[in-house]
């Protein structure tokens, strides 16, 4: 059995790490890891740069403002990574906003860790890519076989929903929204979870990062269901956040909310996590599309119907 010491500095890597069985590997983690659970007793080897306290608009301009200066928003703590004599580092190049980036790594890797770890770069875009991620992680970690069944397990379940799903009319058009203030939709592996999960996709391409979205749009698009699921966000800072969108004139203006199908759902713990749990997320998504068809047990953790 391999004797890997293992600090993953993205949540989504320290679930793949826990999924394959190899939880007791791990020796450090970001400070954004938190699931399973118990990963919140290893020491946290990074930190944001920036206050993520306060409200969307202020975080979106505070994040702008540091990557127009070229400056990560991130920090790595290099000497804590040396104090854990890690002999694999994993990390992510997919987004700079949403976790430590590769290059915040090897920076703190060249100039400080003695141990001179192998560095695993993540970069999902889309679910195919998830799959050789968790691929990458095992081959890492030695477990290459582990990795084969879990990915195995992950596709069955989500081709089962998608069979359940195929045949359910209509499709409801649904707007995934990433992010509140500014307007943005989901992209990369979103679109493709609404499809498996029954439903058509409004806004956001699959392997293409989140794009920025206008009012003019979504009044335009009106669609049949809207889900809210902002990066970084939980249930209740996301039904805090919501204000921004309930006190605008033209919210009462879109077919969801007339009709009471504008959902909240957990966007943290599920859709901006590129692993094991992008299946819940599809469920989540067929629970919240097709009422009455699906009941995963998702409803008052995974989402809520937004009031």
């Amino acid at each position: 059995m391999s004797s890997h010491r293992v600090i993953s500095l993205i949540a989504s890597a320290t679930e793949i790490v826990a999924a394959l069985g190899c939880e007791d590997r791990l020796v450090g983690r970001s400070h954004e890891c938190d699931y399973p659970p118990s990963v919140k007793e290893l020491p946290a080897c990074s930190e944001a740069k920036l206050d993520v306290n306060g409200s969307s608009r202020q975080i979106d301009e505070r994040v702008k403002a540091i990557l127009e200066d070229a400056i990560s928003v991130y920090r790595v703590f290099g000497e804590r990574l040396d104090e854990l004599q890690p002999s694999v580092v994993i990390t992510q190049t997919q987004c700079e906003v949403c976790a430590v980036s590769l290059k915040d790594v090897e920076q703190a890797v060249c100039e400080m860790v003695t141990t001179k770890p192998s560095i695993v770069p993540l970069e999902p875009n889309w679910l195919n890519d998830v799959w050789g991620d968790i691929r990458a992680v095992a081959a890492a970690l030695d477990v290459e076989e582990r990795g084969e069944t879990l990915i195995a397990t992950c596709k069955q379940r989500l081709v089962g929903l998608a069979s359940l799903t195929a045949e359910l009319q209509p499709r409801p058009t649904i707007a995934c929204i990433e992010w509140i203030d500014p307007l943005m939709a989901a992209g990369n592996w979103v679109p493709e979870l609404v499809e498996i999960a029954g439903g058509t996709n409004l806004f956001g391409e699959a392997g293409r990062h989140s794009p920025w979205m206008d009012w003019e749009q979504l009044l335009e698009a009106d669609p049949d269901v809207i889900a809210v699921l902002p990066c970084g966000f939980d249930i209740p800072r996301t039904r805090h956040e919501m204000r921004v969108l309930l006190e605008d004139p033209r919210w009462p203006r879109l077919r969801a909310v007339a009709e009471g199908r504008v959902y909240l759902t957990d966007g943290n713990q599920y859709f901006n996590r590129p692993g094991p749990r992008l299946v819940e997320s599809a469920e989540i998504l067929a629970e919240i599309m097709h009422p009455g068809h699906f009941d995963f047990g998702h409803d008052g953790t995974g989402w809520e119907v937004c009031t």
